[in-house]
């Protein structure tokens, strides 16, 4: 029995972008660019696909959106297309919880002189709208709260976030890269300047992403070259990969109103299946979760020795033909603990122990029951408590 529960790190592409790669291929693979028939197919194709994206989060221009290589390029772009702007330097707002698209080129200012200001989350994850208040300088350009944590699913206060931003003057963005085909997006009510993207986190082709960038709003290329996607990203655009986002951005935005109901009902089957385990602590917000997401820190009785991390639950249940990830990294050779769990709170060794089951298109009921056994009879085995084995 094969079960994918790590939906947050990547989708298996869909049979209709897989068929929309197949067309482009054989019949739209010219560039893009060209003046001749072979290049227009490919451009008609490009600008079908800006228009299905856009249309997902009901943004009214397509040429707001501009197509990446995927979700960390479209945070790069966000970040130091900003920045770049600026020959002096300013102040950035992050979250303490941003992915490392985010958090690296928000280090890399740092080395540059500029000053970047972390929010601090509360035990579920979550920012408070009135730190970001109190945190605003005169000199804030910028800030970037990511809109569902991929390793503890929650869900930011992003409009009231925004909100604050836009009376202070700065410009917002948002990694939505976890939430977008998942939850609704209107950027024609939300309050965000830039909101990044990520095709394969929706059943699109790895390879491509795109950031949505609201009228008006200026920013500085990363590259240097032919000047393609309204001169904020050149490079021959890659057709055939943005052609399968677009039409699984099509699908998504379809499906949406019937798969994230059924979706939430699994996650929280999950959820109540595994609420008795003493091993296992919930992770994120509960109530402001993403819907398809379900995490978990280990938890060791007093007398354990040695903790089991999130890294040998994986190799684990990777064994029992099940697919689910680690929020800790390995680097080196060293187990690292999840900063997001840090930033939570939560001590060096529940950060090392952090799971993440996420949910997709194919998972059943049937596989939240399995999971949720294997599951348990693994850490009863691991931890070395043989009575709490169940049998299937």
């Amino acid at each position: 029995m094969q079960i994918y529960l790590d939906h947050s790190a990547t989708t298996p592409p869909r049979a209709e972008a897989i068929a929309a790669v197949q067309t482009t291929l054989t019949q739209q693979w010219g560039n893009p660019s060209s003046l001749h028939a072979w290049g227009h197919r490919a451009a008609t194709a490009t600008e079908q696909a800006r228009i299905q994206v856009a249309s997902l989060i009901n943004a009214a221009n397509p040429d707001s959106i501009i197509f990446t290589s995927g979700g960390t390029e479209a945070d790069n772009l966000a970040i130091m297309g900003v920045a770049r702007q600026y020959q002096t330097p300013q102040n950035l707002i992050i979250s303490s919880v941003e992915h490392s698209a985010v958090e690296q080129p928000a280090q890399l200012l740092e080395e540059w002189g500029w000053q970047v200001t972390r929010l601090p989350v509360n035990a579920q994850g979550r920012v408070n709208p009135l730190d970001l208040k109190a945190a605003l300088q005169p000199n804030t350009v910028l800030v970037s709260v990511i809109y569902g944590q991929s390793e503890v699913g929650t869900l930011q206060p992003i409009e009231e976030l925004g909100e604050i931003a836009r009376a202070s003057g700065a410009l917002f963005h948002t990694d939505a890269v976890q939430v977008a085909g998942r939850l609704p997006i209107n950027v024609g009510h939300l309050p965000v300047d830039l909101l990044s993207l990520s095709s394969h986190k929706m059943y699109g082709c790895q390879g491509v992403g795109a950031l949505y960038i609201r009228d008006g709003v200026e920013l500085v290329p990363l590259l240097g070259g032919g000047g393609q996607e309204s001169k904020l990203r050149s490079g021959t655009q890659p057709v055939t990969a943005i052609a399968g986002f677009g039409v699984a951005a099509q699908f998504a935005a379809a499906e949406m109103a019937t798969e994230t109901p059924r979706l939430i009902e699994l996650r929280d089957r999950l959820f109540d299946l595994l609420a008795d385990s003493p091993y296992l602590t919930p992770t994120g917000d509960r109530l402001h979760r993403l819907p398809h997401h379900v995490s978990f820190s280990v938890t060791h009785p007093p007398e354990t020795e040695e903790g089991v991390t999130g890294k040998t639950l994986v190799r684990q249940l990777n064994l029992a033909g099940i697919a689910i990830s680690a929020g800790s990294a390995c680097s080196s050779g060293k187990l690292n603990p999840s900063p997001v769990l840090l930033a939570m709170g939560y001590p060096e060794s529940a950060a090392l122990a952090g799971i993440r089951l996420t949910l997709g298109r194919d998972t059943t009921e049937a596989d939240v029951d399995w999971t949720a056994m294997v599951l348990q009879q693994v850490l009863a085995r691991l931890i070395g408590h043989s009575s709490l084995v169940l049998t299937p």
